[in-house]
């Protein structure tokens, strides 16, 4: 190969870094854990563990818990919150916090920052990790994680449970798919702006849609690793501007009608009405707690 030809392929390696780096600028990887708050730790513990999910660690030095299956990761939060804008744990669990797998999260906080997102202040505390975050929807929380190969941030934090399965597989084939997010009242179009600008997130067309409940709008991530579902008010609703929160976690699944099934022997109870039942597209769990609820997608995805 000659010089000009070795120059020209450099060139032509490093334009399409760069198309890379501006479409997905934070490097996002997909979601390393969603925290939930609770007062009532074992049992949000027993709703997870119905769906599969293990408990397989517990923090130093906090009263949090770490729960997993397959690649998904799940922590449940009892330590008391600290600070103003923070979810104080109560006894209805409400996801806390989404932690984004991304290629340097010093560089990805930073980016963000620049780009007018609202920085948490660090508590971090002896034998803890500091692990950058900003405001979310609400009072949660977005983190950044870069260690979660060979080294990941639970071998610092976390005391693994003894004869625990560390990485016990998946039922079914679950995996994250997406999270549910509801918003105010004409908020749409600000929060695809905010989800665009900061992190890169592309709208669906309204012609492409998951699951068994098409409302709102769907966002797809930079590396199209999961989704996030925006769904706005029910028109008529002007007595009280509902609460901006994450919602629910969706769950990728290859045969949505066998998960079900698999899980139903498992105690898992799910919604039967005249819109909302099992199907091939999609199931919904009834609500458990008060209110926390699973959604299967059928994903079609490669792993």
């Amino acid at each position: 190969m000659t010089s000009s030809a070795s120059t020209a392929s450099a060139a032509a390696v490093t334009d399409r870094e760069q198309i890379l780096d501006a479409s997905n600028p934070l490097g996002i990887d997909g979601i390393e854990f969603i925290e939930y708050a609770t007062t009532k730790p074992q049992a949000l513990g027993q709703v997870l563990e119905t769906m599969g999910f293990h408990p397989i660690a517990r923090h130093r030095s906090r009263e949090v818990l770490l729960y997993r299956q397959g690649g998904m990761n799940v922590i449940v939060n009892a330590h008391a919150a600290a600070g103003p804008r923070t979810v104080a744990p109560r006894e209805t669990p409400v996801i806390a916090a989404v932690a984004l797998r991304v290629r340097d999260a010093a560089a990805a906080y930073r980016h963000v920052i620049e780009a007018g997102a609202w920085a948490v202040p660090t508590q971090v505390e002896v034998m803890e990790l500091n692990i950058p975050a900003i405001h979310g929807v609400g009072a949660s929380r977005i983190y950044f994680v870069d260690r979660y190969r060979e080294f990941s941030i639970y071998d610092v934090d976390f005391t693994l449970i003894p004869t625990v399965d560390p990485r016990p597989p998946a039922l079914a084939g679950m995996r994250w798919f997406g999270i549910v997010q509801y918003i105010g009242t004409d908020r749409m179009e600000d929060w695809i702006e905010f989800y665009g600008e900061l992190f890169g997130f592309r709208t669906v067309p309204d012609a492409e849609r998951y699951g068994i409940l098409p409302k709102g709008r769907i966002l797809k991530s930079p590396d199209s690793s999961f989704f996030l579902q925006l769904i706005e008010p029910k028109p008529g609703i002007v007595d009280v501007e509902p609460e901006e929160t994450l919602q629910r976690v969706g769950l990728g699944v290859p045969d949505v009608l066998a998960a079900v099934a698999l899980l139903r022997t498992r105690g898992v109870s799910f919604v039967e009405t005249g819109d909302v039942h099992p199907d091939a597209r999609g199931a919904l769990t009834e609500g458990r707690l008060g209110g926390v609820m699973f959604e299967l997608v059928h994903d079609a995805r490669p792993v």
